[in-house]
């Protein structure tokens, strides 16, 4: 039997198919295939940086499927809470790419194996729990059926019963629901979650509250309501934490040419948790968060850019590494 993990993740892993060139949708004849989810980006980003990630979620028993539980194990993701579902399909997402203005994306994950998410699936994992220190879910799983809902739910449950935080990432989907469906059922997530993750737009919808730019009035509301640490995603301005004292600042890393911008929400989350399991402080936390978002950034799909930690540290500027010359 292997180590414990050190972080689960409960969610639904899809496979993203990427307009090959910039066009709408109509006109485009060529796609790459990605293996996508913002819980499995997250569980990667995590075992890329030398930390143990265990997935919990459904797939179908389609190509599809075996694609997304080979790559997660290929990562070093521990793939044993993930069901083949024989009676379900594997859940997909279309994106374009436009060159100027918003791109389409289009969801096939009604009645996929995702939304077949169970408490009985996060019981399977009970042992597992123990001796683990984060769980990780975003806002998506609730949206998909009431059985992910619940099961959300019931994983909090053996969180708290086994002494492990909660890491909750907003990521609102307006695709799955009204934002009045969405905060009634992850405002109450929120307010019991040790860390909470979104953009401001993303917080005061949780929050309840009217949206301001920098987002603080939504986080210091979820903090007043029993929420831990409050993070704001801010993109290119970088990212605040709201805890105890002080909110704490830290830019962006720049990049160059931003490639593709989905995943680096998660990369983000990804850096961030794995700082805090090394006992690094938040502001160093910050630092690896804008770091890994910034190389999901720089290429095509959600974990191609997912840095391994010597690639972090040469983007953060750390003591000790190498120059590259």
């Amino acid at each position: 039997m292997g180590e414990a993990p050190e972080v689960i993740a409960v969610g639904e892993p899809l496979i993203a198919l990427l307009a090959g060139g910039p066009a709408p949708l109509a006109d485009v004849e060529a796609f790459s295939r990605h293996v996508a989810g913002a819980e499995a980006n997250m569980a990667v980003g995590l075992a890329r940086l030398g930390h143990r990630a265990l997935y919990v979620g459904r797939v179908g028993d389609d190509g599809f499927g075996r694609a997304i539980v080979r790559r997660l194990r290929g990562e070093g993701v521990d793939v044993t809470g993930v069901v083949v579902d024989a009676g379900r399909r594997t859940g997909l997402m279309v994106r374009e790419r436009r060159a100027l203005g918003p791109s389409e994306v289009l969801y096939y994950r009604a009645g996929s194996a995702g939304s077949g998410l169970g408490p009985a699936d996060i019981e399977a994992v009970s042992a597992s729990f123990v001796g683990a220190r984060w769980l990780q879910v975003t806002g998506i799983t609730p949206a998909l059926s009431d059985s992910a809902h619940e099961a959300v739910l019931r994983a909090i449950e053996l969180a708290r019963a086994s002494d492990v935080s909660v890491c909750f990432d907003v990521n609102l989907r307006r695709r799955l629901w009204s934002d009045e469906e969405a905060a009634g059922r992850l405002h109450p997530i929120a307010v019991g979650a040790d860390l909470v993750f979104g953009d401001a737009d993303e917080l005061a919808v949780v929050a309840g509250v009217a949206p301001t730019p920098d987002g603080l009035d939504a986080a210091r509301s979820l903090r007043a309501s029993g929420s831990g640490s409050v993070i704001i995603k801010r993109g290119a301005a970088g990212a605040t934490l709201v805890g105890e004292g002080l909110p704490v600042e830290a830019p962006a890393v720049a990049v160059g040419r931003v490639v593709d911008t989905v995943g680096a929400g998660d990369a983000f989350c990804a850096g961030y948790l794995a700082a805090l399991l090394d006992g690094l402080d938040p502001t160093a936390a910050l630092r690896w968060g804008n770091g890994c978002a910034a190389a999901a950034l720089s290429v095509e799909g959600d974990l191609i850019g997912l840095p391994t930690r010597v690639e972090l540290e040469r983007l953060t500027g750390d003591p000790g590494t190498d120059t590259i010359r």
